[in-house]
């Protein structure tokens, strides 16, 4: 993700669900470059709150999954109408097929 702000995605803002960055944060210490992707003003990290973790367990009660993360993003992509980056485009996709998609 840093690299995609480096490489001239100035304008774009990222958004982080809480929820992703649980998912990946272990030691602030040690993750130095999330740290930094983190502080940029072009990222917004969006609350779980109790509508999106509902919007997101109706979500996997549709498409049969389990993966309150994975709804998150896809729910906050649709809300938000944005591109989704992902390493695993296939779990999104059958959350949303209609959500666009940006594989890393």
């Amino acid at each position: 993700m840093l690299a995609l702000l480096v490489r001239g995605l100035a304008a774009a803002t990222f958004i982080v669900p809480a929820t992703v960055l649980a998912q990946v944060w272990r030691d602030g210490a040690r993750q130095a470059r999330l740290s930094k992707f983190l502080c940029s003003r072009q990222v917004e990290v969006v609350a779980f709150d109790e509508a999106m973790a509902k919007a997101s367990g109706a979500l996997c009660r549709l498409a049969g999954t389990s993966d309150p993360t994975d709804a998150s993003v896809a729910v906050l992509a649709r809300e938000r109408r944005a591109i989704v980056v992902t390493s695993d485009p296939s779990d999104i996709s059958r959350l949303d097929a209609s959500l666009e998609l940006h594989s890393l």
